[in-house]
């Protein structure tokens, strides 16, 4: 375990270049004083770690060391082929380079591990579009992906459910969410670039509702120590916790307690893992997370004759209003 850890080590100072110790054990989830005892064990095999002092400081590598145990492990080199999913790397317009890739990477594997690399292919097939849904038309998307990467402001034209605008955007990320991609972007100057707080606006743009764009010759700075993937978890639990503001009270039969995650996700996870005893007749009660009180009617009469509302009141007596219009329309 210490060796594969001290491998990580080095090519993180390969990687990163200067790195402080807290950086380094956040990374290998050690404690700083590991990280220590680490550097030193590098150290005395011979490998050049140089520290510098200062605000400024941290661990690196003398310049020109590099490493070559750089060889992978089975698992290592399954995920490599598990980790390109052909439909979205078409999307992005690299669906040559990851074939292409792809073949390098086997033509340098060893006999074993290419081997095993073609049966990851041969075996398993992601597929990141729900179920019975199409995918988005993303026509700009590629182009959007080029601004991304070379850093370079987007004139833009989309359309919100309030009407069409235009924008001037600073595009810092893309993200694959349940195949629907999502432009991760700041608004440039001029367009409202800072909230009422005096705060950098980064906001998210559904990449098949962009109805033209532009890239400037311009470029943009990113903001200071802006991170995609925390900034996604921060945006999707803000908008999870703005959505779900209501509890419900409910009864499900031992069918509806197979229905619930199917139709709740992991809200309906949670309520299960919170679940009273089943009475006699093997219902249970549960406290659900749910939606506006139009959207929560919706969403409970799928689960049909399996769920009963408790409540609230309202929430139970707009239900059994719907219900009621249901019934004299199919009378």
């Amino acid at each position: 375990m210490r060796a594969d850890r001290l491998l990580s080590l080095l090519l993180l100072l390969q990687n990163r270049g200067r790195t402080t110790a807290p950086e380094l054990a956040a990374e290998l989830e050690v404690s700083v004083r590991t990280v220590y005892r680490d550097i030193d064990a590098l150290g005395a095999s011979g490998v050049p770690v140089l520290a510098d002092r200062g605000p400024a400081g941290g661990y690196r590598l003398a310049d020109g060391y590099r490493t070559r145990l750089t060889g992978l492990t089975d698992a290592q080199a399954d995920s490599l082929f598990l980790a390109g999913v052909p439909g979205p790397a078409q999307d992005l317009g690299l669906g040559a380079d990851l074939a292409a890739a792809q073949l390098k990477l086997q033509a340098a594997l060893p006999g074993r591990l290419a081997g095993r690399a073609r049966q990851i292919q041969e075996r398993f097939h992601l597929d990141a579009t729900a179920w019975f849904r199409d995918a988005d038309p993303v026509p700009h998307l590629a182009r959007i992906a080029q601004a991304v990467w070379d850093q370079r402001v987007l004139h833009a034209h989309y359309r919100r459910w309030r009407g069409e605008v235009r924008r001037e955007l600073h595009p810092l990320g893309l993200v694959l969410k349940g195949g629907i991609w999502y432009l991760v972007a700041r608004v440039g100057a001029g367009a409202g670039a800072r909230d009422a707080a005096g705060e950098d606006t980064v906001r998210t743009y559904r990449v098949a509702r962009f109805l033209a764009v532009d890239t400037a010759e311009a470029g943009f700075e990113r903001p200071a120590g802006f991170e995609l993937a925390a900034y996604w978890q921060e945006s999707t639990d803000r908008l999870d916790a703005a959505l779900r503001r209501q509890t419900a009270q409910l009864r499900l039969s031992p069918r509806g307690r197979q229905l619930l995650p199917m139709q709740f996700g992991a809200a309906g996870t949670r309520a299960l893992a919170d679940a009273g005893p089943p009475d006699a007749d093997g219902w249970v009660r549960i406290s659900l997370a749910v939606e506006s009180e139009t959207i929560a009617v919706g969403d409970i009469l799928r689960l049909g004759t399996e769920a009963e509302v408790l409540g609230p009141p309202a929430l139970r007596r707009a239900l059994a209003e719907t219900v009621t219009v249901l019934a004299g329309r199919y009378a």
